[in-house]
């Protein structure tokens, strides 16, 4: 609980340097993607932290190359 506490407060002080300057320079597309990028991320790093274990993409890749191969065999 006590790294999910140190990880939000670490973004809420991110997003209280970036977000409003964004935001006054009417950024509003740099911050939407900004805001779906750190949301992907705060999301994996808590999942991380409270020890659920996430599938590497590299795993994805390989399934892709495998079925792939086995199109052109």
């Amino acid at each position: 609980m006590v790294k999910v506490i140190g990880i939000l407060l670490v973004i809420v002080v991110v997003v209280l340097i970036d977000v409003p300057t964004m935001w006054k320079n009417k950024q509003k597309k740099e911050l939407i993607v900004y805001s779906v990028l750190l949301s992907i991320g705060v999301t994996l790093l808590i999942l991380l932290a409270v020890g659920i274990k996430i599938p590497s993409p590299v795993d994805l890749f390989t399934i892709m190359e495998k079925s792939f191969e086995s199109l052109i065999k």
